[in-house]
């Protein structure tokens, strides 16, 4: 660590469950010339940043959230000041520095836990010459009016604490305390080169609903953000906000978000609500600064009825400043709903990674990030927070190869919360960053981890050579009924995904020129596809054990049959589809690829029946039941997040097949697309775009007087062909049209 950080801290104590302990502010006034200097803020929490009283933080939740015995991050600004007398004022958070409210993974023992601290180097000039300030006890620090905050749990505000102008030039800080020098963790500091937290936009609500004991507020969809709050406040007012995405029998329901389980009832710990005490002036106004929420409704207690108006809260969305890279739309609405929902589900699940839900955990679970990984980086541009997460994924890899459930994690997730559909992560952003966007940047970065992994991997095996650990096939349709378990056993869904990131780890490895490592892995690969063919296939009858959608599914889409074995193999599957009445019967992983295989067999129709039929299990269910947002599960009585997105992929699915837009077809080209569009009769017209690092891909096609016309568009450096309906048509750059009979 470089002997100029030097990190403060404004007192020792820190945040529990049963003390509050206020964020500080801190201060510091200091001399120097007219212009331009260079500003490093490293923090280990959150910090807010103002320079003469404006803030000028890069985004929300600054820096990043990390262990911080891995990783200590910093930004890195261009400051304007003026001549003379200038001040540096922070305000600091604990995130996930101190974040009892994520007991449940042991964050609340995080060897790293302590008070939020900052380290600060601001080089300028004053009379001419090159200065340097460093944080240090001349510091000045005082407790702020947030009472306490916790990145999980929310945040209490007492107005009637607010210091005028603390951040401002020329207030009297003399009769504050000084800041006290502190050892910080032990983690590389790191500049942060993701993407930072945004504003997307402010939701009004539609609806006040009288409750027996307050309003419930409805925002009319599921996202992720905090509330503005906006009253004419009564001095003393508590105002307490609490957030859910369920209403149920129309009230206020917190069920399916487990930390209320244990606390709802004791009111002093801050259970997912936020807390605002007014000090009595008109147009009062808060916005929570170091949590965020996920949410439709929110339950507003100790206001009166004059102060219930739909001007009374705002919801501010808040996720990483990712841009959008892909569109679609056609004629059926509940396709289109349901991708408007996996793009909601992407984004308001990215706050710096991807995270599982944003309402209850906030977690970086790693299965998530795998699943997702193509339909993200055919809507938005993540690869560079991918970048910067891979490294706290490649730091949380044990010496063993070992990889957590959850990054970034306080030593959790290591036993039994992983196994390798969830280490996967691994290798699939890398992976597919590689095939839509050419960036060989992470293959070299983690090919040591890839290998350290896949040698934990050989450590794992079973005696007959398959894999059998940690988690299998997640979510299986109607798992809450206690005799309902994921029908794939683990030691299919384990060896054909090792199988996998084998075959894709050895892609990765030519591409970049790692001949040794290709070899290694190609063998890893063919050795564990020997196995799975030797103890989990019936070729007598094309079955995989299990003998259920996800094992078949997974077992062709992943290239475990022959080609001549195919076919069989294929009509078992659609014979367990038509077992269930056409109806998905999958986990996660198996709900991942089987559509692909559909469509793949000609069974494109079927697919696009399974995902929008209204009842359930399907996806079009989920939106009979007044979903805005993907869901963790299909069952019909009970949800665990109403804001999920690794059941997305559907998005990948209708860009591929129903537009026909498959990027890198060859995996050794990214300049190079596939027109493919499958126009089964369900559809109208399909239109679809996709920018590719030349530009923009751009397919139409609709039916017209008997017939389909289709038209492409491809960027300058771009070549294509057009393959379907018996086409197999080179097509260059600019507008190409065809048109096929029906």
């Amino acid at each position: 660590m470089a002997t100029n950080w030097n990190f403060i801290s404004a007192t020792t104590e820190y945040n529990t469950l049963e003390k509050a302990v206020p964020a500080p502010y801190l201060r510091k006034t200091f001399i120097c010339d007219e212009g331009k200097g260079n500003l490093k803020i490293a923090a280990c929490g959150f910090y807010e940043l103002y320079l003469n009283g404006e803030r000028i933080t890069k985004g929300y939740l600054a820096p990043y959230i990390s262990n911080t015995d891995d990783y200590i991050y910093y930004d890195e600004y261009e400051v304007k000041l003026q001549n003379g007398e200038n001040v540096i004022a922070l305000l600091l958070g604990n995130g996930l520095q101190n974040n009892p409210g994520g007991y449940i993974w042991d964050f609340d023992k995080a060897s790293f836990r302590s008070a939020p601290m900052v380290a600060a180097i601001l080089t300028y000039k004053n009379n001419g010459m090159e200065e340097t300030l460093l944080t240090d006890e001349s510091f000045k620090a005082h407790a702020s009016p947030i009472l306490a905050d916790d990145y999980r749990f929310g945040e209490t505000y007492d107005a009637n604490l607010e210091i005028k102008g603390w951040n401002e030039i020329g207030f009297d800080d003399s009769l504050w305390g000084n800041a006290i020098a502190v050892k910080a963790p032990k983690g590389e500091i790191k500049l942060c080169e993701a993407e930072p937290i945004i504003k997307e936009t402010e939701i009004k609500p539609v609806d006040i609903i009288k409750d027996e004991d307050g309003y419930i507020y409805d925002f009319g969809i599921s996202n992720a953000g905090v509330c503005r709050l906006c009253v004419d406040g009564i001095k003393g007012q508590n105002i307490v906000l609490r957030y859910t995405d369920l209403l149920k029998d129309g009230k206020f329901q917190v069920a399916n978000v487990w930390f209320v389980r244990d606390f709802w009832e004791r009111d002093k710990h801050i259970v997912h609500k936020d807390v605002y005490v007014c000090k009595g002036k008109k147009g009062e106004s808060y916005t929570p600064t170091f949590t965020y929420h996920g949410f439709r409704y929110v339950k507003v207690t100790g206001i009166t009825e004059e102060q219930a108006t739909k001007d009374l809260l705002t919801f501010v969305v808040l996720h990483s400043d990712l841009k959008s890279r892909g569109s679609f739309y056609c004629s059926d609405e509940t396709v289109n709903k349901l991708q408007e929902m996996t793009r909601r589900s992407d984004i308001s699940n990215f706050h710096y990674f991807p995270t599982d839900c944003p309402q209850r955990e906030k977690n970086g679970w790693t299965a998530d990030a795998a699943l997702s990984a193509e339909q993200m980086l055919l809507n938005f541009n993540p690869e560079n927070s991918y970048k910067e997460w891979m490294n706290n994924v490649r730091k949380a890899q044990s010496p063993e190869g070992v990889v957590p459930g959850i990054i970034p994690t306080a030593n959790w997730g290591y036993d039994e919360l992983n196994g390798p559909a969830w280490d996967s992560a691994l290798f699939y952003l890398p992976y597919f960053t590689y095939i839509y966007r050419g960036e060989t940047a992470m293959i070299n970065e983690s090919a040591e981890a890839f290998i350290k992994y896949f040698k934990y991997l050989e450590s794992r095996k079973e005696q007959n050579g398959v894999l059998d650990f940690g988690l299998g096939d997640w979510c299986h349709v109607g798992r809450h009924s206690p005799e309902v378990m994921p029908k794939a056993p683990r030691a299919v869904t384990d060896s054909i995904i090792s199988m996998d990131i084998g075959y894709k780890a050895s892609l990765m490895f030519e591409a970049v020129g790692l001949e040794e490592y290709k070899n290694y892995a190609d063998k890893f690969a063919s050795d564990l596809r020997t196995a799975i063919r030797e103890n989990l296939v019936d070729f007598d009858t094309m079955t995989v054990s299990g003998e259920c959608q996800s094992s078949q599914a997974m077992a062709l889409y992943y290239g475990v049959f022959e080609p001549d074995e195919e076919e069989k193999a294929f009509e078992k599957l659609l014979e367990y589809v038509r077992e269930f009445d056409d109806h998905l019967d999958v986990g996660v992983l198996g709900g991942r690829v089987l559509f692909h295989v559909l469509s793949r067999f000609g069974y494109t129709s079927l697919a696009f029946k399974m995902i929008t039929r209204p009842d359930y299990p399907s996806y079009g269910n989920w939106i009979e039941r007044g979903a805005t947002t993907l869901w963790e599960n299909f069952d019909p009585d009970f949800v665990d997040s109403p804001n999920h997105h690794f059941w997305g992929d559907i998005s990948a699915w209708f860009y591929k097949i129903l537009a026909g837009i498959v990027v890198n077809p060859t995996r050794k080209n990214v300049n190079e697309v596939i027109i493919s569009p499958h126009f089964i009769k369900e559809l109208d017209f399909v239109n679809a775009t996709h920018i590719m690092p030349q530009g923009e891909v751009a397919v139409f096609w609709q039916r017209k007087d008997g017939k389909i016309e289709v038209k492409i568009n491809l960027p300058k450096g771009v070549s294509g062909k057009f393959v379907a309906n018996g086409n197999n048509t080179e097509i260059a750059a600019g507008e190409n049209n065809f048109i096929l009979v029906q």
